[in-house]
Formats: C-alpha cells, sequence, structure tokens
C-alpha cells in the first residue's frame, strides 16, 4: 500500500491532501509547493508569433518565472494574465529559444521566438567554466538533470545509462555500491580506469552521496581535447555535474518521493529434488534419493525488497542573495535478506552579490550513510551448490548441506554475522570571483571532502551440533565469536585560482583562461580483530574479547598535484571556432626525475551552415565540423611504487645456524616511474534539420594510452620475491565510431513527441608489452587457476581458455584422438568428457593449448528513449543494450563435488551414452578446466525504465490552493 502526500505552502497557509492507492508497480509522487507574497499585480495581453513566418503560436506557455503560475496561448497565439509589476516571464514553446521579459507595465506584448538550434545555442559546462555549444570543439555531452531524475535510481550515474554515446554504466546492484563509468573503452592494465566526477568544483571518484533530484545538468567530457584541461585527473573521462541554487523570487518548496519494490530477475533455474537425485547419482555411482524437500535455495536468500527516498528542498532569494536548502533520506532494503542501506543527506548552496564587481557563494553538503552489509559472496556460491534435498531451515535449526554435502547452508551464511559500515562525509566549496573591469574576472574557490567511515563485522558462535543444525557433524561452524572493527579518515583539498578575459572586435569574438590549482590528499585506516567477544550488541567492543586473539593492522596514503592551466577560445564570425589549452601537471606519485607532465591540446570547429553558399540549402539548419587532438595523463599508481622499502623482521640462518632476525630489500622497484599518457584523435559531424526537428552527431575517434604500468619479470637473481618489477611498458589503444540522433514533433496543440538512439562501436587491443609480462587473472578456484589474459593484439581482460571441441561418445573416440605423431592426446578421458584442441599438437592438454576467445567488453552497445506527450499524460522510457561481449560462467565452474547442484538445464540436457549429445558433457564431479563451455554470450537489451505521469489540472488544485502536483508510474 502506497501513500501520496500533497503539501502546498500558500499565503502562510499550510494544505494536506492524503490518498491511498495500491499500484503493480514503482509508484513516483512529485509535489511542487512555492510561497508567495501579495503585491500589486498588473493585467497584462500579449501575442506569441514565429520569429521568421509571422504566423501565431498556439499553445505556447507563459509562466510567471519562480511562482508556478501561467497560462497557454490561444488559437491566435494571444495570451492574458496577471503578474506582478516587474515580475518574469517565461515564454516556452517545443522547438523554440525560450525567452525570458521583464514585466514594467500593461502595455500589450509582441513576442516572437526564433526556432531553436540545440547543437548552438546550447550552454554546456566545460572543465573551468561555461560555453556556448557552438564555441565547443571538443567532444561533450549535456543531460539535463530532470531527464535524469525521470528514473528511481539510488545514484545519479545509474540513470546515466544509455543516455551517452561512448559512455558504459557498470553496476553491481548492491545497494549504497556507487557504479563505475567507462568512457570509451579501457584505457589502462594496472592504473585506474575511474572517470573523475567534479561536483560544484570539488573532485571526487564517488558521487553515491548526491540525490538526483538535486542535480542541474550532468556534462561529460569524453574526448582528450575536452579533458585535457584537468591534466593528470582526466584520462579517463569527466564528467561534471552542477547542483541545484536558489534563484530571486519567492522562496519555493519541493518535495519528490518514490516509494517501490525490486526483485530478483531472470534467476537461473537449478534442479528441483528430483532432478538433482537423478544426476547426482549419476555423477557419483551412488544411489541419490530425493526426500521429502525441495529447497529453493536462491528463494531461501532472496526477497521482495521495499525502497523509497524522500527530497525536500526551499529554494529562493533577492536581487542579492540566492540560496537552495535540501533535505533527503533514502532507504533500500536490498533483495538479500539481512541487507539494508540507508543514507540521510543535507546539501546548502547560497550565492552572494555584493556589487556589480564582486560575487561569492558557499557550497556544502553532509551525508550519512548506514550499510547493514552481508556475506553476499558466499552465500550465493553456497546457494548455487546446495542440495535441494537438504531443508534451508526448521523450526530456527538448520539444514545440515555441510555434513552432507561439505557446503555451508547460505541461510546460516547470512545469519552468522552482523555487519555494519557508517561513513559520514561532508563536501564543501567556497568561491569568490572579481570582476574589476568589463570583460575580466578573477576567481578563486578551494573545494574539500571529509570522509569519515567506521565499520563493525561480528561472526556469532556457534557449533555443529543439533542445537544448530536438524542433524549434527559437518564442518560448517564458528566455536569463538569474533570482532573486527575499523576507521578509516580521508580528506582531500582543491584550490583553483583563475583569471578570464572575454573580448570581442570586429567579427572575432575570444576568451583566454589562465591559473594554477593545487591539491592534497590524505588517508589513514586502522582496524583490531579479537575473538570471545560476547553475543549482546551492547558489549561490541574490542576490549570485551580475549587480549590473547588480538591482532591490530593500519596504514594510510598521502599525495599532492601542483597545476598550472590555460586555454584559448577563439570564435570568428561564428563560423570558425579554435580553442588550445596547455596544463603542466606535477605529481608526488610519479618518480622525481619525471613529476611534471605537458598536457596540451587544440580543437577547431567549422559550421558550415553559416557559408553564404549553404544559404539556399534549406535542408540543414545546423551542420557543423569539428575535430581535436589532445594529451592527458594518468597517475593512479600507489604512492609508494617507484620508492623502495625494507620489509623488517626477517629471520637469515647464517652459515647454517641459528636464523638471526635482520631487514632485506624484497621488492625492487623502478625508480624513474613516469606517467601514463593518453593522445586521442576527434572527427565529428554535428546536424540538425528539417527545422531542428532531426538532429544529432556522428563521429570517430582514435585513443592510445602509453607508457602504461605493467608487471615486467626480473631475473631471481636480483632478489624481488614475486620476480617482476611495475615499470611503465605497455600501450593500449580504443577506436570507435559514435552515432547519436534525435528526432522531435509536435502533432498539434495537444500532443508531442520525442525520440533518440544513440549507438558505440569500440574495438580496444593491447598493442605493444614491450617486455612486459602478460597479466593472468580470473582465478576461481576449482582446479581454474585463471580465466583471462592481457596479452599482445587482445582486448584487455580476454577470456584465455581451452577449447571444447565436442563430447567423447564412447572409447574408440578417445582412443582415435591422437597427435600428428600418434599419441592419445587425453588418455584419462571417459565417455562423455569433454573433447579439447591440441593447439601445438604436442599430445597433450597443458596451458599452451589456450586460445583467446572474446573479451568482457562489448564491440557495440546502444540506447534508445522516447517520450509522448497528450494534454496531461506523458509516457517515456529508456532502453540500453549490449553486444559482443563475454562473461565467463563462473559458478557452474565452480563445481567442487558430484553431490553439488546443477542448473536445470544441465539435468535434463547433459550427456548420456548413445545420445549423441556434443555440446553438454556427461554427469561429472566438478574440477573442470577453463573452457569455451564456461564462456557465454554476454548480449542483452534491458528495457531501463518505463513511466506513466499525469499532470493534475490546474483549475481543480486552485480550488485547494496547491500550485501543482504529478504522479507518476514507473517500473
Amino acid at each position: 500500500m502506497l501513500q501520496l502526500l500533497y503539501i502546498n505552502i500558500n499565503y502562510g497557509k499550510l494544505n494536506t491532501m492524503n490518498r491511498w492507492i495500491t499500484l503493480p508497480l514503482v509508484f513516483i509522487g512529485l509535489i511542487c509547493l512555492s510561497v508567495t507574497l501579495n503585491a500589486q499585480k498588473l493585467n497584462i495581453v500579449g501575442e506569441v508569433k514565429d520569429f521568421k513566418s509571422g504566423d501565431p503560436i498556439i499553445g505556447a506557455a507563459i509562466l510567471v518565472k519562480n511562482s508556478g503560475e501561467g497560462v497557454v496561448t490561444d488559437f491566435e497565439g494571444k495570451f492574458e494574465l496577471s503578474v506582478v509589476r516587474n515580475g518574469i516571464l517565461e515564454i516556452s514553446y517545443l522547438g523554440y529559444s525560450t525567452q525570458e521579459l521583464k514585466v514594467t507595465d500593461d502595455r500589450p506584448l509582441m513576442i516572437s521566438l526564433k526556432t531553436e538550434d540545440i547543437l548552438l545555442d546550447q550552454i554546456v559546462v566545460v572543465g573551468y567554466g561555461a560555453q556556448r555549444k557552438v564555441d565547443v570543439t571538443g567532444s561533450t555531452v549535456s543531460v539535463k538533470g530532470e531527464e535524469l531524475a525521470k528514473q528511481p535510481v539510488m545514484t545519479a550515474t545509474q540513470a546515466l545509462q544509455g543516455k551517452v554515446a561512448g559512455v558504459q554504466v557498470i553496476s553491481s546492484g548492491k545497494p549504497g555500491s556507487s557504479p563505475n563509468i567507462r568512457i570509451r573503452g579501457t584505457g589502462t592494465a594496472i592504473a585506474g580506469t575511474a572517470a573523475l566526477f567534479v561536483v560544484d568544483g570539488v573532485l571526487t571518484d564517488d558521487i553515491s552521496n548526491i540525490n538526483t533530484s538535486e542535480i542541474v545538468n550532468m556534462d561529460v567530457l569524453k574526448d582528450a581535447s575536452s579533458t585535457a584541461i584537468y591534466g593528470a585527473r582526466g584520462a579517463n573521462g569527466v564528467v561534471i555535474i552542477t547542483t541545484k541554487k536558489g534563484q530571486s523570487g519567492a522562496t519555493k518548496i519541493n518535495y519528490n518521493n518514490f516509494l517501490g519494490v525490486r526483485n530478483a530477475a531472470n534467476l537461473i533455474r537449478m534442479a528441483n529434488a528430483e532432478e538433482y537425485a537423478n544426476y547426482a547419482s549419476a555423477a557419483t555411482g551412488q544411489s541419490v534419493i530425493a526426500r521429502d524437500v525441495s529447497t529453493d535455495w536462491y528463494g531461501e536468500i532472496l526477497r521482495t525488497a521495499f525502497t523509497h527516498n524522500h527530497n525536500l528542498s526551499l529554494a529562493g532569494g533577492s536581487e542579492h542573495t540566492t540560496h537552495f536548502l535540501g533535505f533527503g533520506y533514502l532507504e533500500d532494503e536490498g533483495i538479500v535478506l539481512n541487507n539494508k542501506f540507508r543514507r540521510f543527506n543535507l546539501r546548502t548552496n547560497l550565492d552572494y552579490k555584493i556589487n556589480p564587481f564582486i560575487n561569492f557563494g558557499i557550497n556544502g553538503s553532509f551525508t550519512q550513510s548506514n550499510d547493514q552489509d552481508v556475506n553476499l559472496g558466499t552465500a550465493y556460491n553456497n546457494a548455487y551448490r546446495a542440495a535441494p534435498i537438504i531443508p534451508g531451515i526448521v523450526d530456527g535449526r538448520y539444514g545440515n548441506t555441510s555434513q552432507y554435502q561439505n557446503v555451508g547452508n547460505a541461510i546460516l551464511d547470512l545469519n552468522n554475522n552482523d555487519n555494519l559500515a557508517v561513513r559520514n562525509r561532508i563536501q564543501a566549496s567556497g568561491y569568490i570571483e572579481l570582476k574589476p573591469i568589463s570583460g575580466l574576472s578573477f576567481k578563486s574557490m578551494i573545494g574539500t571532502d571529509l570522509i569519515n567511515g567506521n565499520s563493525r563485522r561480528y561472526n556469532y558462535k556457534f557449533l555443529n551440533d543439533e542445537t544448530t543444525f536438524l542433524t549434527a557433524g559437518g564442518n560448517q561452524r564458528s566455536e569463538r565469536s569474533a570482532l573486527s572493527v575499523s576507521n578509516e579518515n580521508s580528506f582531500r583539498w582543491v584550490w583553483d585560482n583563475f583569471a578570464t578575459y572575454t573580448t570581442a572586435f570586429g567579427k572575432s569574438n575570444m576568451t583566454f583562461m589562465a591559473g594554477t590549482t593545487a591539491e592534497k590528499y590524505t588517508m589513514s585506516w586502522a582496524s583490531a580483530y579479537r575473538q570471545d567477544v560476547p553475543a549482546v550488541e551492547d558489549l561490541w567492543y574490542i576490549t570485551t574479547g580475549n587480549a590473547n586473539t588480538s591482532t591490530n593492522n593500519g596504514s594510510g596514503d598521502k599525495w599532492t598535484r601542483n597545476s598550472y592551466i590555460s586555454r584559448i577560445n577563439y570564435n570568428f564570425n561564428n563560423k570558425y571556432v579554435f580553442t588550445g589549452t596547455l596544463r603542466a601537471d606535477g605529481s608526488s606519485r610519479i618518480a622525481k626525475e619525471n613529476r611534471w607532465g605537458l598536457f596540451p591540446s587544440i580543437g577547431l570547429a567549422w559550421v558550415i551552415t553559416n557559408e553564404p553558399f549553404m544559404q539556399n540549402v534549406k535542408l540543414f539548419e545546423t551542420l557543423r565540423l569539428r575535430t581535436s587532438w589532445g594529451r592527458v595523463g594518468n597517475d593512479r599508481v600507489p604512492s609508494d611504487a617507484f620508492t623502495v622499502t625494507v620489509t623488517p623482521n626477517l629471520a637469515y640462518p647464517f652459515g647454517g645456524g641459528i636464523a638471526t632476525p635482520g631487514s632485506a630489500i624484497t621488492q625492487i622497484k623502478d625508480p624513474f616511474l613516469k606517467w601514463e599518457t593518453t593522445e586521442e584523435f576527434d572527427l565529428a559531424f554535428e546536424y540538425g534539420l528539417l527545422e531542428g526537428k532531426l538532429y544529432g552527431e556522428i563521429g570517430f575517434y582514435d585513443k592510445k594510452s602509453n607508457d602504461l604500468l605493467i608487471n615486467v619479470k626480473v631475473p631471481a637473481v636480483v632478489g624481488d620475491e614475486d620476480g617482476v618489477v611495475l615499470t611503465n611498458a605497455a600501450s593500449i589503444r580504443n577506436t570507435g565510431l559514435e552515432f547519436s540522433t534525435n528526432w522531435r514533433n509536435r502533432i498539434n496543440d495537444e500532443s508531442s513527441y520525442k525520440i533518440g538512439f544513440n549507438i558505440t562501436i569500440n574495438h580496444n587491443d593491447v598493442i605493444g608489452l614491450n617486455g612486459g609480462q602478460p597479466i593472468l587473472d580470473g582465478g576461481i578456484g576449482a582446479g581454474q587457476v585463471f580465466t583471462t589474459k592481457t596479452d599482445n593484439g587482445n582486448p584487455v581482460g580476454s577470456f584465455y581458455v581451452y577449447e571444447v571441441l565436442g563430447v567423447f561418445q564412447n572409447g574408440e573416440e578417445i582412443n582415435s584422438y591422437i597427435s600428428s605423431s600418434g599419441q592419445i592426446i587425453q588418455p584419462n578421458a571417459s565417455p562423455g568428457d569433454f573433447k579439447y584442441l591440441d593447439l601445438n599438437d604436442d599430445g597433450r592438454i597443458d596451458d599452451k593449448d589456450r586460445v583467446f576467445v572474446g573479451s568482457y567488453q562489448p564491440i557495440a552497445y546502444f540506447g534508445i528513449d522516447g517520450e509522448y506527450s497528450y494534454k496531461a499524460f506523458s509516457l517515456s522510457f529508456d532502453i540500453y543494450a549490449n553486444v559482443g561481449n563475454k562473461v565467463y560462467n563462473g559458478k557452474k565452474a565452480l563445481r567442487l563435488s558430484g553431490l553439488d547442484n546443477v542448473e536445470r538445464s544441465l539435468a535434463y540436457n547433459r550427456w548420456t551414452p548413445n545420445s549423441g549429445i556434443q555440446d553438454e558433457p556427461g554427469a561429472h564431479a566438478g574440477y573442470l578446466p577453463a573452457s569455451t563451455y564456461f564462456v557465454e554470450s554476454g548480449d542483452f537489451i534491458r528495457l531501463n525504465n518505463i513511466s506513466l505521469s499525469y499532470e493534475l489540472p490546474k483549475k481543480i488544485l486552485s480550488r485547494v490552493k496547491i500550485t501543482g502536483a504529478k504522479f507518476f508510474i514507473t517500473g
């Protein structure tokens, strides 16, 4: 049962209205509230026309800014309304540029709207400033906050998925987690791949503390020309987030919320008790009997989860001061038992205009999150393997899967621990801007990010007796309780100082910016552990445990950056645009000899439709060519990566005698470590045609990352304990095409629609390890030591496994599978076993026979979004898809016993004698090698969101003094 609460404050009176409704999907209620003051009103009449044709515009919206009051034009384009003297009117219509008009008297208004050029007139935020789209020569995309807020997601990055070409959003779905953003492929092997976020000037890698409803714009800088202004931080792309600010006028109160439920979709169907018994009997050669229970282990540990989010904000101001104050509360149960995430946040943005020459402002946010975590990985794996003939839990006692098959009870995995992480975070920034003369401004801004985190993990004591289990035995037990606690503190500050000068002469416009920025980060953490801590929660302190079991640990990090930046932007006659940037970065993470890096970029743009020879071409409203080149750096490596340290407390037996404690250098390090650098070339056409109804762009990029960090083998005699040294010795290239197109149209005065499509085709290759050691990764146990290999000529993280040729049908096939030298290749195989490719024809199957079979990186990914509006109704949707990527079914591979459960499809489709089946093996006891059998297609298409909204008529709302209300059903 869901509740919708409407609240409105008008003329000092508070009105509420409650409605109880039942919905099959997620419900979002949006309530707009405003405060207005009595003032002298003028009765205004006017007319709205098309600037070119002079035809009346029917249905144009005329709104009184910051009041919620407004009308629409009639069939003659005329309107009439009351407005306070000096009030601001906003006049808008789909496909036209919005105008603002100040009303000083009651004279009739004649308003002409110009067709909106989305490509050229749009204002986008770039590094350390904002520009018209026509002046931008790099690859940037701006997404409005109102588009992001339509989706019921926990973080804004999730709402970005599918909306921007070249951008992938990778989310675990875990409550409170921050999704990763990958822009134009993977460009590093070891150093960090996360994009940089800039929130109101504060640099961060994590925006899980930000409410989507507080965002005005999210601007994505994709190419090196755009990101070079951020130097060392821009190698993986930059996302600039602008949060809401107040506006002059009466204080406006806004409340929005969503309530809904989530559950797991497309779960793997596991074998039931009867199917399992049949398979396990064949795999073990024993008689496994189906019992009177058939446990759905995933059903036992998963649930339908309730989630709700509430946001309240107040915004307003005067001619000299504006303010925004926002509160938010989010609670997400999570679909796994005992999991719950809660977040409270407060944001305030204040801006002051002292006089025409001095402005200053303060932005701040506080967030507290409480994450009730669970032992998820172990529980999921055990739920996959556990036999369905064992009950989950009966009258408080658990089914003993451990005693039956050496697999833990997944429900007990979740219930035997209590994990809580509390995180407090303060982000704040302040600025002062001076404008001594026309066109010149000086701005100084400092931003800070303070994080304090405390975590507690308590493991209960339980024995493998009949107090805990229905039957005693097995090895799932915890004979002693244990408590571990940790504390982490981090602090980052960034101080920017820059000057901007804008001038115009003749047909030329030029903006020059220069400045400096400094940054420092410090972090420390400490942890403690003890056993025999009482089970009473009020006593969960380290001091209550057994001191003889105490262990402690701790560490930290510290680094600094200093940078000098400059940018020039030149526009001649709105036809030819040039942008050049230069940034010099110094980083303490890089060896002293190579500490400073120089990162330049240039960009050119040509507005073809502004040329005289295009004036008679009526098809195009806009046609623009842009190209750019830039170089950026990456220093996201351990701060001590180039510093040799001594390992103490090592024992060495001199002369074969008693070992003597001492110290030694155990890790050789490269003292000349240098920057990872990325150079990128970008070329694109931007188009708008059919009076701005159809617009988009098509582009090509070539992105090469050089001097990437990778482990290189060194001789054992040098004394390095792992035999490898981290150094700059690899290169990776990403090349791709991006295409986006959008269509918008107004059918008549009551209905309109818009639809957008974008696609990215990306090719990723390791193009040079230069003596570096290929990276073997993806080990999952069960004899599968590794599953991926990063090596020359293949994408990063490519799957590297044995190739399955089929299934041996009989002994004759086993004996006839021989090498060119006549050697039986798999002499120990049995009918029903997989037949593997002997790649090098040496008569045996080993790591030299592995083959590359694809990567987790998609060949292409695309998004589709659309919206249809009819009167007060609006229907919108978002679709996202991946094509050409592979996934490794690690759960299927982690089969350790013939008594482990199997997927239902395998129970029915496995090989049996005389079946002729070639793609599924016979019943087996597990420990299969990593092979193409476990590599599956990662292609998918997903409906991210579909939403139906209805805006209540203002005539009805006005009777109960409600300014406006809209409600949504979404899922």
